[in-house]
């Protein structure tokens, strides 16, 4: 029993691979055409680093373990997004905007759904240095255009914005675990156990409170909104916010969530959800979390989206599969060698047989190179 695996941790094999390397190339490149950077943090940090500022909720599902050469404790970080925050605050150091992507591993404790693996592969930009509401616009059409490339439709953008329901808690004077009960109920959409823990409430935030899960829908909800809560300066930003977010991307399948509160302590603006047709779970999470970089010697204003990478394949159009040529062994013939090597320079997959193999078990090989008289030429190989 050597060969099993841990439970949710799986290989790649070589198809699968394949087009994850293929999906993984398309969603940098379509980064870097936007000016995002491309940045490469370690899989292991001292723990205090990965879990400070903007890693707090990443505690327990981070992998702890202690480092031979200091003694310290260290993790395997379960989130880019803090690392991405360090490199910007601590490293870069740069006073305007800064750009940065990025594509790796990241382990989890525990998986994050029952169909999600434990070593998700993360990709992902991030935008710091920029307040205004024009950078989480733009991190959301970053987003819709990654789809666009992978062909992987859309069908729903989820919007929310975490300062309402923060709004209320400081208004309504919350105690902190009253504060992380109601967070609770209202992720679940839980309204009679809303109603219930909201009777100590004071009026008019305890009726807000127990609004906030019916507040969902088209662009409609945000007048319901503005019309049914308190009038909150906080309140009112977060609405108008959300206006410009739906305004300035007419085209995007947008809905409207006012009880969706996924990483509250982390995020602390606009935050939204891409669902795909035929998946439950959101495929790509974003949103604004100004500040994280403050652990790291400087708050800056911060923006961004990721997606696990395994997860999109499977849900992307696989495409033709990419055929191979296969071609005889060269040997000491230099001849074979060349034209082997040419057609591995115009970007052609080669497989050159060994002495003594018949068949190639690897690629998939729909041409050969054989050779017609003096001349060497490509024939398809024909499926008995």
């Amino acid at each position: 029993m050597n060969w099993l695996l841990p439970e949710y941790i799986a290989d790649a094999l070589p198809a699968e691979a394949a087009r994850i390397e293929r999906l993984r190339r398309t969603l940098l490149d379509h980064f870097r055409c936007s000016g995002f950077e491309l940045v490469m943090p370690p899989m292991l940090e001292y723990l205090e680093s990965l879990l400070t500022g903007a890693g707090q909720d990443l505690k327990l599902r981070t992998f702890k373990l202690v480092d031979q050469l200091s003694g310290r404790t260290m993790g395997v970080r379960a989130d880019i997004t803090p690392q991405a925050a360090r490199i910007d605050a601590h490293l870069l150091n740069h006073q305007g905007v800064t750009r940065l992507c990025y594509c790796g591993s990241v382990l989890h404790t525990l998986p994050a759904a029952i169909s999600a693996g434990r070593e998700p592969l993360q990709v992902g930009a991030e935008l710091y240095g920029y307040s205004g509401i024009a950078a989480d616009l733009h991190i959301v059409r970053l987003m819709a255009g990654a789809f666009d490339k992978m062909k992987l439709p859309i069908s729903r953008v989820d919007l929310g914005h975490v300062g309402i329901f923060r709004a209320l808690a400081e208004a309504a004077g919350l105690p902190a675990e009253a504060e992380g009960n109601l967070l609770n109920l209202l992720q679940a959409k839980d309204v009679p156990g809303l109603v219930e823990a909201c009777a100590d409430v004071p009026s008019p935030y305890r009726e807000a409170l127990q609004r906030l899960p019916l507040l969902y829908g088209g662009a409609e909800v945000l007048d319901r909104a503005a019309s049914e809560l308190p009038a909150l300066p906080a309140i009112a930003e977060a609405l108008d916010s959300l206006r410009h977010l739906l305004d300035g991307a007419p085209e995007l399948p947008f809905s409207v969530d006012l009880s969706d509160l996924r990483g509250y302590h982390y995020h602390n603006g606009v935050v939204f959800a891409a669902y795909c047709p035929g998946y439950p779970a959101a495929i790509a999470l974003g949103g604004r979390y100004d500040g994280a970089g403050k652990a790291f010697g400087r708050a800056r204003p911060a923006t961004g989206f990721s997606m696990d990478l395994r997860e999109v394949v499977r849900l992307a159009p696989s495409g033709k599969p990419e055929g191979a040529i296969l071609a005889p062994h060269a040997g000491h013939d230099l001849q074979v060698a060349a034209h082997i090597a040419a057609l591995r320079a115009q970007g052609e997959i080669v497989v050159e047989l060994l002495p003594g193999e018949t068949a190639c078990e690897g690629p998939q090989c729909d041409r050969k190179l054989v050779r017609l008289g003096e001349h060497w030429v490509i024939e398809a190989i024909q499926e008995d």
